[in-house]
């Protein structure tokens, strides 16, 4: 079975995939994946085949063209989403697909894949599978309390360019949805769908790299991670950092690893004895060194976190990340400060973790979605399902 992988140009949004398209190499089928240098650069770190199409996006580009000096994009005001926006989650995608839905079927013509596995905002995915009539899986990045909305807005705005594949105006359904976050988390409201959805375990991959040195020295104390994401300190977030680094170090018995690229150390200024800043690593190969995690709410950090069973304090910037942090700590294993000027509080930030590390309850909550996960099936539990899948599709002559 050939398996073509397809993503919306984030890193962080192809990451959660990896193990699958790992299981499905091991099980001897043929995976390549296909994207903008994003993603393939990516890709081809996880040691998977690609094929760049495109330009290369540049998440943080796109974001510091309209900041303001000075100021994070959620000092603002409109860099966080609350609630469910699809207008707001949605459109960058939907534009973005005008651009790249020929190159991409173009390609897909031509390798002929069996089956397609995409992130759900890459709509070309349904397109490719829609024109050759194979079947697409999404693979759900995040918490998606959307429903169909993203669906009935790409028709509505793209239905021409179906139209001239022969689609009329119409975007096929996704034939299958695997959804990595853990129920407990995702609530509900994610499964309101028409298409079938099954748990996947979340399975931490966060890239490749060396293991730091200081990940297998005994920690002084509660170690406590910063791991803001990759674009926080691009996006004038130094003074952010400085103030975690500063509310941290009021914290008894708490040994502070904070993760920052080479380039931003000077600007944070002189630490602690206490306090190591060192710079960023996958995150899977240090966590369970830790007692907590502070984090910005990025779907990767959480879940990873989760899977470790740590306790989390969330400070969300961008996106949805404030819904993360919402969900998180209505499952009792995190703290969340929302409001920048609580973020920039060096006490507020005292305060959260001193609880977090001094209340069992976080950590029991923690370890129970831990469990929750690890009980999830493997994605090399599916890879006989999504064989299923292209085979059954194959056989009713739908390509």
């Amino acid at each position: 079975m050939r398996v073509l992988f397809m993503a919306t140009p984030v890193p962080s949004h192809f990451t959660p995939m990896v193990p699958l398209a790992w299981a499905l190499r091991t099980a001897g089928h043929e995976v390549l994946v296909v994207g903008q240098p994003d993603i393939t650069e990516a890709a081809l770190a996880a040691g998977l085949p690609a094929v760049g199409i495109g330009d290369r996006y540049d998440a943080v580009e796109a974001l510091t063209a309209r900041l303001t000096e000075g100021r994070r994009p959620n000092q603002a005001g409109r860099a966080q989403i609350t609630d469910a926006s699809p207008f707001t989650l949605v459109m960058p995608w939907i534009m973005h697909a005008r651009y790249l839905m020929q190159s991409y079927v173009e390609f897909a013509a031509e390798w002929r894949p069996d089956l397609v596995v995409s992130d759900p905002m890459e709509f070309s995915a349904l397109l490719v599978g829609g024109v050759l009539g194979v079947p697409v899986v999404h693979h759900r990045w995040d918490i998606d309390p959307l429903g169909e909305q993203p669906f009935g807005m790409a028709r509505q705005l793209l239905g021409a360019r179906f139209s001239r594949h022969g689609l009329h105006g119409e975007l096929p359904d996704p034939a299958l949805v695997l959804d990595s976050c853990p129920p407990s988390v995702r609530g509900t409201e994610a499964n309101r769908s028409r298409t079938p959805v099954k748990s996947l375990r979340y399975v931490p991959y966060n890239g490749s790299g060396t293991l730091p040195e200081w990940a297998v020295k005994q920690a002084r104390g509660h170690r406590v991670v910063v791991t803001l994401g990759g674009l926080t300190a691009a996006l004038n977030g130094i003074p952010l950092f400085r103030s975690v680094v500063d509310g941290l170090e009021s914290v008894d018995g708490a040994e502070t690893v904070v993760t920052l690229p080479a380039g931003y150390h000077a600007a944070l200024g002189p630490v602690g004895a206490r306090t190591s800043v060192v710079e960023p690593a996958p995150l899977h190969q240090f966590l369970d060194s830790c007692a907590a995690v502070v984090h910005h709410g990025g779907t990767g950090t959480s879940l990873t976190a989760c899977a470790f069973g740590l306790p989390q304090l969330v400070l969300p910037q961008i996106g949805n990340e404030a819904l993360w942090a919402a969900r998180l700590q209505e499952c009792g294993l995190a703290r969340t400060l929302t409001d920048p000027a609580a973020q920039d509080d060096p006490a507020a930030i005292g305060d959260a973790v001193r609880e977090l590390l001094g209340s069992p309850s976080y950590a029991a909550a923690a370890r129970k979605v831990a469990d929750e996960m690890a009980a999830l099936p493997a994605p090399a539990d599916l890879v006989d399902d999504l064989t299923e899948l292209a085979v059954s599709h194959a056989s009713r002559g739908d390509r």
